[in-house]
């Protein structure tokens, strides 16, 4: 356990350029008390003492603004950076040395059961606001951009952006050219294929009704 927290410790100190001394991690640093926190409830939650593994993990939540379910397996050497609005569930897993800034969901998407939240692969980045949804894998190394909305399987040494989550770098080589400004909206899209459908069902009653009135 020492050794654990000297480990999460050193990771923040190397990551964070605003990290001054171990003491103000410590005591100062809500990403790392909510992963504390998180440690110990951990361990009551894998000897089956659920409801007081949930009382740490709220009392957690209360504190610092983080809400790591106490069943999810967070590696060694994880940076949660501000943290304010992270949501960690209950079947995610998150590995060694990645980093988490605020506003990030590891989440479901409520149609899956059993395994329902995210495996997060060592060394990943995942930018403010992004949200992983659903029991997919995120390789190693790989960056979730700010506001992303991964759905899909994210491979290894992968740079993702966009809603859905689209990879635009594999490997440091551009995948494709990325227009920032006109990236696809789903919502639109989807509303467009309705409306299609719509008039098409309009064109065939119309026909329906013009062969019954002659």
């Amino acid at each position: 356990m020492f050794k654990q927290i000297k480990e999460d410790i050193a990771a923040i100190m190397e990551r964070d350029p605003a990290a001054r001394t171990i003491w103000e991690v410590w005591f100062l640093y809500p990403g790392y008390r909510a992963i504390r926190m998180h440690r110990r409830a951990y361990r009551l939650y894998q000897k089956g003492r659920f409801f007081r593994a949930r009382a740490i993990s709220e009392r957690a939540r209360r504190i610092t603004g983080i809400e790591i379910h106490p069943g999810a397996v967070i590696g060694k050497g994880v940076l949660i950076d501000h943290g304010s609005g992270v949501v960690i569930g209950e079947t995610a897993v998150v590995g060694d040395y990645c980093t988490i800034y605020q506003g990030v969901t590891l989440g479901g998407t409520g149609k899956d059961t059993g395994k329902r939240h995210p495996t997060i692969g060592k060394h990943v980045m995942i930018g403010s606001g992004a949200r992983v949804l659903g029991p997919v894998t995120v390789g190693d190394h790989a960056k979730i951009a700010a506001g992303a909305v991964v759905l899909g399987e994210v491979p290894p040494h992968a740079t993702c952006v966009g809603v859905p989550a689209k990879v635009v770098r594999l490997n440091g080589v551009k995948v494709e050219d990325l227009d920032q400004v006109n990236i696809p909206d789903p919502v639109a899209q989807e509303l467009c294929r309705l409306t299609m459908r719509m008039e098409a069902l309009q064109r065939k009653l119309d026909e329906i009704t013009k062969e019954s009135g002659s």
